[in-house]
């Protein structure tokens, strides 16, 4: 079977990570996180020393290296070189990924790495924009959604197994707002491709929408 180019997009909480990974492991692709990318960025930042402003950021951008590699079983993040898959898991990164993530420089830059990556084959990325913007010539596109109150839900039970005191109306609330944004914002809006396969997740187990996944890229 050809290395593929598989693309996942959808709304939050639709499970886009959770079956991407599994997929992944099963055909022995890699799976490019493209959280753990603005990670990557964050982590060289705090790096510097420096206070963390725009221009800084900018700068770091403007000539890093970000690369992901299966490895062993697991997707591995390396930064220039250096292998940096745990080290990005620390709360001081997280407070800074956030703010990556908004600079549209920093979008640009890893938009232009995420297509190098997918040059090599064999990738499964998932994301708001993937199929429509990142890769619009994936060999599979998918659009992955759920009910509102699936999301919710899932969204919700995740919370409460961490130790939150959450409602599950607010989570519900957060999610269409969430929505709302992703699907109006100017750039990359959150839409389905004309040519995806639209995958309903509501009823249906995590092992059922793999196997649906894992059809669609052996055809």
């Amino acid at each position: 079977m050809n290395k593929k180019i598989v693309a996942v997009d959808g709304p939050a909480g639709a499970g886009k990570s959770t079956v991407s990974k599994i997929v992944a492991q099963k055909l022995g692709y890699t799976y490019i996180d493209t959280g753990a990318m603005y990670r990557a960025v964050a982590y060289k930042v705090l790096r510097q020393g420096k206070p963390v402003t725009e221009q800084l950021i900018t700068d770091i951008v403007r000539d890093i290296d970000i690369d992901l590699q299966y490895v062993d079983g697991v997707t591995k993040v390396f930064v220039d070189g250096e292998e940096i898959t745990g080290e990005i898991r620390t709360p001081e990164v997280s407070s800074i990924a956030s703010k990556v993530a908004t600079i549209g420089f920093v979008r640009e830059k890893l938009t232009e790495l995420q297509r190098k990556m997918a040059t090599r084959g064999g990738v499964i990325m998932d994301g708001r924009d993937i199929a429509t913007h990142v890769l619009p010539n994936a060999d599979v596109k998918i659009f992955l959604t759920a009910s509102i109150e699936e999301r919710a839900r899932r969204r919700y039970d995740e919370l409460k197994a961490k130790g939150y005191d959450i409602n599950l109306d607010e989570v519900a609330k957060e999610i269409a707002l969430r929505d709302k944004q992703d699907t109006e914002r100017e750039i990359a809006p959150l839409i389905k491709a004309e040519d995806a396969v639209l995958l309903d997740t509501t009823n249906k187990t995590i092992d059922e929408v793999v196997d649906d996944i894992l059809n669609l890229c052996r055809k």
